[in-house]
């Protein structure tokens, strides 16, 4: 029997609430037990946590691994790579690749090379064929071949009765469906928001009422149909208040937001560096601040990356350059620094956030500590302090807006099965 003891963690399981001293018994890739575990005979391999956290594996529900299509930037190895060394152990993959995942044949395809990867691979089908926001999906047929999501991520839905039908159909089907809220003629070619840094730029900007009108349209739609929706990458104060007014009338809204929303603002835009571009873009400080808010009211649900990586080359030119960021490696640290230890919410909420809650919108075992769930799990120091170095970094590309920047909180060890697939001290 393969057995691994970890000793002396404290345990974090948001399934529980629990947040104590203790140990864990991993044999055959299963928890087999948690907190007090009793002594046993037999060879057991042993670890040593003190001083660290132990958690359930941290699950990203948005991710771009750019695979296939567009390996240069990120493939699906490689991304998982870097998943695992931020401390997750499962992803959801987004269908923007070349082709698009609209089709059972290629999500078999993403989940036959997910097979040999250090993250459990989940992916998100398009909604509409090629997403072009014209024909819907067969939405059976991809959740027969394993989609667990469905989203045209990085382009909404843009008729609302083909949105509504989804959302009927999907619910029917048990399919998490995505929503990216932007409306693209408000948009109109802007490159970041638009306000006092964009007009002191020249260059244009993006409202945030694109935001704001397609979260409203949709929640109209999940709200009149009594359905549920997710709302992608939320930005700005307006989609903040929509969603909380939303939940408080009892609608079956979700919401996730990234590090980059609370940690950063426009300001980071008057350097030029393509880098700090992403869409939805950074906001301004009273956005940065209203995210805050909905994190520690539990209004946003989850955290997530929308790890997006780019080549060195696509990004050097700051007006035509395109959007995105990676954001897997940096994810746990910048919520520790910025969310846990300013107190704005404690450890056991952060990996609910993290874990759990993004596990259950996606219908996928993990987020826990219990006995007989897989072994997925993730070692953190929470108080070590290191400085953030894209050339060090396990993906393909480097473009991340967080390069050079001093964090608390490190991955130490990384489990997939029972399975070592991240162990820090070999980066060192």
């Amino acid at each position: 029997m393969n057995r691994l003891w970890i000793k002396q963690a404290r345990l974090i399981d948001p399934s529980s609430g629990t947040d104590q001293m203790g140990d864990l018994l991993v044999e055959n890739g299963v928890i087999a037990a948690a907190g007090t575990v009793p002594a046993h005979s037999g060879d057991c391999e042993t670890l040593d946590a003190t001083g660290l956290c132990l958690a359930p594996g941290l699950v990203d529900m948005h991710v771009h691994l750019r695979d296939p299509g567009f390996t240069h930037k990120e493939d699906i190895l490689t991304g998982c790579a870097a998943a695992a060394a931020g401390g997750f152990t499962a992803v959801a993959c987004m269908p923007n690749t070349k082709p698009a995942c609209d089709s059972p044949e290629v999500v078999a395809e993403i989940l036959g090379r997910a097979k040999a990867a250090k993250a459990r691979v989940c992916p998100v089908a398009a909604i509409t064929c090629g997403l072009r926001g014209e024909q819907r999906t067969d939405l059976a047929a991809l959740r027969e071949a394993g989609a667990v999501a469905v989203s045209d991520d990085g382009r909404p839905v843009p008729n609302n009765r083909l949105m509504l039908e989804t959302l009927r159909e999907a619910q029917e089907q048990g399919l998490c469906v995505i929503s990216h809220a932007e409306d693209l003629e408000i948009v109109d070619g802007g490159i970041m928001h638009k306000g006092q840094v964009s007009a002191q730029l020249g260059v244009k900007g993006i409202d945030r009422a694109s935001e704001d009108c397609n979260t409203a349209a949709v929640v109209a739609l999940a709200e009149s149909s009594g359905t549920r929706v997710h709302i992608a990458h939320v930005s700005t104060s307006g989609s903040v208040a929509l969603i909380r007014d939303a939940k408080r009338r009892g609608a079956q809204v979700t919401c996730e937001t990234g590090p980059h929303y609370f940690t950063l603002t426009d300001q980071k835009l008057l350097s030029q560096d393509a880098n700090f571009r992403m869409n939805p873009p950074l906001r301004e400080e009273s956005d940065r601040l209203a995210i805050l808010e909905g994190i520690a009211d539990g209004t946003i649900d989850c955290i997530a990356t929308d790890h997006a990586p780019h080549a060195k080359e696509e990004k050097a030119v700051f007006e035509t350059a395109p959007n995105g960021v990676i954001g897997l490696e940096t994810s746990l640290a910048l919520c520790l620094t910025h969310l846990v230890h300013p107190g704005i919410i404690p450890l056991v909420r952060l990996i609910e956030m993290m874990s759990l809650s993004p596990a259950r919108l996606l219908g996928i075992k993990a987020g826990t500590l219990q006995a007989g769930a897989p072994a997925d799990l993730v070692l953190f120091d929470p108080g070590e302090r290191w400085t953030v170095d894209r050339t060090r970094l396990h993906g393909k590309s480097e473009n991340t807006c967080f390069d050079r920047m001093e964090v608390t909180g490190r991955v130490k060890y990384t489990l997939l099965g029972g399975r070592f697939t991240y162990r820090q001290q070999d980066d060192d």
